[in-house]
Parts: C-alpha cells; structure tokens; sequence
C-alpha cells in the first residue's frame, strides 16, 4: 500500500508491484484524468526540472516514460550544451553534454508517471481518500485506517508493506510518536525562499527547441538572493520563474513581476521575456524549506513501514532534486524488496539506504541556502555548522572551475543531477584540473546565447557582458 499519488507514490507502487500481488494507492486529491494541475500538489505551478539521474530511474521503473514526455511535448535539455546560465560565478560554458533534463510542466510530469503506473493492472489508485492513522504497534505496521473524502464510515486496509508518500504534509512523525517510539530527528534550512511564476507564449521561432536561460545570485553577496529561470515546457511555452531568499522575495503582480526581472544580476531575462506573450497572470508560494526527518537513524524501526520523497526529506524547489531524490528513493525501495522480499528486515533496510540517498541533494541545497541573511538553521550536521566554511570554499572553488574546465564542469554535473556517486568531484582528474585554476579554461564574459537563439527569441541588441 502507498499513501500518496504524487511522484514519489506512484514511482514506490512501481517498485512494490514487481514483489507483491497488488498495490493499492490512496490519495487525498480528487485525481484528474490527465495533465491538469491538482490541489495536493501547489508548487506544481513553478518550474521543475528532472534531473538525468532521476530520468534514468524512472525509466528502469516504468519503461517508455521519457519517450511519452517527448511525444507530449517536453524538452530534452543537454547539460550544459543547452544551458545559458549566469551562475553565482559567472557565465558557464556551453561544453558537450555530459548530463540532461527533462522540461515540462509539473502536471504533465506527474500524469504521465501516474498513467505509466497504472497501466500494472497489479495497481489500482483511489482518489478523495482521508488517511486516518495507522494499523499496528512499534514493532509491526499491518495497515491503515482510512476514509472516502465526502461520505462513507472509517474502513481499514490491511497492508504487508505501507508507505507513506504524502509528502510535506505528512502526519508519520505523529503517528510514530503515538505509537510510543522516540523523537525523530528532525532538520530544517529555511532561506526564506519565495517564487512567483508566469507562463509565456515563446516567439515562434524559439517554440520547439531553446535553451533552458538562468540567471542565478550571488550567495556570497551578503544580501538577499534572487533568482531567475526561464523554462521551456510544453505547447510552445516559457516557465519563468523568479524567486528570492528573506528579504528579497519577488511581489505577486504582473507590474511587480516585471520589475523584478530588472533587479537580477543581469538583464537577459527581462529582455526575452519582453518578447513573449504573457499567457497566465503570476502565481505565488512560499514553502520552500529544507525539512528532513531522520527515520533512518532511529534504532527501532517498525517492519511493513518505509517512508518516502518530501515525506522524508523535502528540498528547497530552486535546486531542482525533489523529483529525482523521490525516485533514487522509490529504486531503493526495490533494492531492499529485491533483497529480501516483504520479510523481516526489509523496512529497516530501506529506510537506511533511503537516507544514503538523499543526503547528496540534502548537503547540495542546504550548504548553498545557509549562505543568505536572516536564514533560519535547525540541524546537528556538522557539514553545515562546523564545517560548513571550509566546504563551502571547496564548493566555491569547484564553482569557478566549472564555468571553464569541462572535466570539472562534468564531474559537477554529474554530482548535481544525482547521476552518480558524490565523490566525483574527488577524483584524480578533478583534482589535476583544480591545481590548474585559474590558468586553465575559457570562460564566457557574456551570454552564451547562439546567433541563431537571439534570432529565434527576437532578441536583436547585442550580448551584453556582466
């Protein structure tokens, strides 16, 4: 059984389907029946990426799925061939790519993995479903009490396996505390971080193919940070995105929007948003904390019970690993089942090796976030305390190879996409290109735009240097 549909739900039901006879998924949401936007989901309305790492996963779950999101209209963005982006550092070099991402609009990105899913008649989802609490004790979960939203009594369903997939909003630390188990440990990064987001119709020319544009703060500044992406996504469109750490979060009027624009570290965004069609009006959100719960230290831990994605750890939107992090999970999950079936032990396992995994995205995002003014820390990682001057001066240093140095800019891109181990960036190579900074490399003074991008975006003025 899997609480919740959302993607880290359905990519765990496909993990548990090929180890038990049927898996059953309940949900909160009235589910729609295709791409449209639904009420469980609010951050839906901002950019999201998938990373190549995630992607991969996916795919290994439920086969064919990135060739349905390419048919359906989303983008394949090579990294960093197909990346303009101003980053903390500077403008980063358009090298060969060694990675990519998935654009596309969150609904879409949600549907197509959900329908993907239910296509194992093992599967069945159910929608408009309150989840009451728990079946069983500290030592064993054997279900849950459940309740159709709008009419109907208190029913219970019995479950080998139950995970919880109900992201931020959900109720296991209580429910775990109500059984008599200790406190979890519990972290918090907290930036501030707010979005607003408007869709734009792209100019024709640049409808089906361009590149992902961002234009990043400076986190060493000492001021508030703000961020720009401008996304393209299905039917010819553009995801802008603007957010901005406490202090700095972006106004929710089209006016404000396009001021905003105007504060970044450069004004390319404003420019080619200046050319598009605005389709939508600005949508706004503010839960964007770093939240992770530490199930996987606990020394006692219930058989049948495994938690996964936001529920475990949610991550601030900006850094794009939500989605890759909950499918990392969801193999993990079929890793431990693989291992040893729904037998003794099995929860233990995967919540320990669920843990293993998010910790790259975990140290990636949070190490970056506690850099800005007035963030709020809640944590006992000496990564982000103790340490965290020293590695964020490795993580600067790396920063600034990057932009020039495609063997640093390819082990980087491996580690961010979640496409291998983290100690890439420790490798041999790695370190023979760091030795050579800041003699090595070529490193853009401007844009990285094509001639032919500026044409397709309407965009006449020449690049302009930061």
């Amino acid at each position: 059984m899997v609480l919740g549909a959302g993607m880290a739900g359905m990519l765990a039901a496909a993990a548990l389907a090929r180890h038990v006879d049927t898996v059953t998924v309940l949900d909160r949401d009235r589910l729609p029946g295709d791409a449209d936007p639904r009420k469980g989901v609010p951050q839906a309305r901002h950019t999201h990426v998938l990373w190549s790492g995630g992607a991969r996963v996916i795919e290994s779950l439920l086969p064919g799925t990135t060739e349905r999101l390419l048919e359906a209209g989303a983008h394949r963005i090579g990294l960093p061939e197909d990346l303009v982006s101003l980053t903390a550092y500077g403008w980063q070099q358009r090298f060969p790519e060694t990675q990519f991402m998935i654009a596309a609009g969150r609904p879409l990105l949600d549907w197509t993995v959900r329908d993907q899913a239910q296509a194992d008649p093992r599967i069945t989802v159910i929608g408009d479903t309150d989840i009451i609490g728990l079946r069983g004790d500290a030592e064993r979960i054997t279900g849950v009490t459940y309740k159709p939203r709008r009419q109907g009594t208190v029913s219970v369903l019995d479950a080998d396996v139950v995970v919880d997939a109900a992201g931020r909003g959900s109720p296991m630390k209580r429910w775990l505390a109500g059984l008599g188990m200790p406190a979890v440990q519990e972290d918090v990064v907290d930036s501030g971080m707010a979005y607003a987001t408007r869709i734009f119709r792209a100019p024709e020319g640049a409808a089906k193919r361009f590149p992902l544009v961002s234009v990043y703060a400076d986190h060493r500044a000492g001021v508030p940070g703000r961020n720009g992406i401008l996304l393209p996504i299905e039917d010819g469109r553009w995801m802008v995105t603007l957010s901005g750490t406490r202090g700095g979060e972006p106004p929710n009027t089209e006016d404000g929007f396009t001021a905003y624009l105007e504060t970044l570290r450069h004004p390319l965004l404003a420019e080619l948003v200046s050319r598009a069609e605005p389709l939508t009006g600005v949508q706004a959100s503010r839960s964007t904390a770093n939240r992770r719960l530490f199930y996987d230290r606990l020394v006692d831990w219930p058989e049948g019970l495994v938690v996964v994605g936001d529920a475990v750890a949610a991550f601030n939107p900006v850094y794009g690993h939500g989605m890759s992090a909950a499918a990392l999970g969801a193999a993990a999950l079929g890793a431990a089942l693989e291992e040893s079936g729904v037998g003794p032990g099995m929860a233990r396992g995967a919540q320990r090796a669920i843990g293993a995994v998010v910790d790259t995205p975990w140290s990636l995002g949070t190490s970056q976030d506690i850099c800005y003014p007035d963030v709020y820390i809640e944590t006992r990682d000496p990564r982000l305390t103790r340490y965290a001057g020293e590695r964020r001066a490795q993580a600067d240093l790396i920063g600034e190879a990057a932009l020039g140095d495609p063997v640093v800019c390819a082990a980087a891109m491996q580690v961010n996409t979640l496409s291998g181990a983290a100690d890439a960036l420790q490798s041999p190579e790695v370190r023979a290109a760091l030795g050579r900074i800041p003699a090595g490399g070529v490193r853009p003074d401007g844009p990285t735009l094509t001639e032919e991008e500026r044409g397709a975006a309407a965009l006449v003025v020449a690049n302009q240097s930061e």
